[in-house]
């Protein structure tokens, strides 16, 4: 059963902005703190950001603000607006829900930033 669904990526030029979108069918949504993360072949997945049920949110240092995390808990999805796109970005974008000890995946959606 897919819990976590991504959408979003694909193949943009550098400076270009993304939105990927993550709908979660998973119960009490609002108590998970929902986080994106990626991966590069041959490097452990790193994450980009997360967010908490109330907002609170959290962003890997070479997000450099040009990220946005969001959330909506009435749709019970979460999203990452992308802006100033480096090829640095291009990576398998992966969609993450947490709760003590449950944790969950997406199947990711790529991203590739390239002139």
């Amino acid at each position: 059963q897919v819990q976590l669904v991504e959408s979003g990526g694909g193949l943009v030029q550098p400076g270009s902005s993304l939105r990927l979108s993550c709908e979660a069918a998973i119960s009490d949504f609002r108590l998970y703190v929902m986080g994106w993360y990626r991966q590069v072949p041959g490097k452990q997945r790193e994450l980009v950001a997360h967010i908490t049920g109330s907002g609170s949110t959290l962003y890997a240092p070479f997000v450099k603000g040009r990220f946005t995390i969001s959330r909506d808990n009435e749709k019970r999805s979460v999203y990452l607006q992308m802006n100033s796109l480096e090829p640095g970005d291009t990576a398998v974008y992966y969609c993450n829900a947490h709760l003590v000890d449950v944790n969950l995946w997406g199947q990711g959606t790529p991203v590739t930033v390239s002139s």
